[in-house]
């Protein structure tokens, strides 16, 4: 399987905000259009479509906090459709090399909401560990090159 983070544009913009998360997975993780609008007051946060063997399958949103300097990884889905596949995973791979190739990057973050352990254990078996803190009520993990 082959997975391409693609930029949002013309083309694949309402494809990937028609894209949903499957029943009671609404709660862990924002829409991808209001992803979309955030990466447009947030001009550093990057909107990505995810693309397995050229099939739409998931979005993405991560970034560089202006602030702290630290890389995010600040929203991850993959539709309900394609879930149970490997995407979700895949595509944090592949997040994982594009920050890598970045000489300032030395760890990425993310954040999730309790009780999403589906996500924590993907998350966990790539590297990623809690780091003990919680922001806006989420459990804050770290990837470590």
């Amino acid at each position: 399987m082959k997975i391409e983070l693609r930029p949002i544009n013309e083309e694949n913009f309402r494809p990937v905000v028609g894209l949903d998360v499957g029943p009671g997975q609404n709660t862990f993780v924002a829409t991808n259009v209001f992803s979309i609008a955030e990466s447009k007051v947030s001009p550093y946060l990057e909107p990505r479509a995810v693309y397995a063997d050229d099939e739409l399958v998931g979005f993405t949103l991560y970034g560089r906090d202006p602030e702290t300097g630290k890389y995010w990884i600040v929203r991850l889905m993959v539709d309900a459709a394609h879930q149970g596949k490997g995407y979700g995973r895949a595509a944090v791979l592949a997040l994982i090399e594009e920050l890598r190739a970045k000489q300032e990057c030395g760890e990425i973050f993310l954040s999730l909401v309790p009780g999403n352990a589906a996500a924590e254990g993907v998350y966990q078996s790539i590297g990623f560990a809690r780091t003990g803190e919680i922001e806006h009520g989420e459990i804050v993990m770290r990837y470590v090159f």
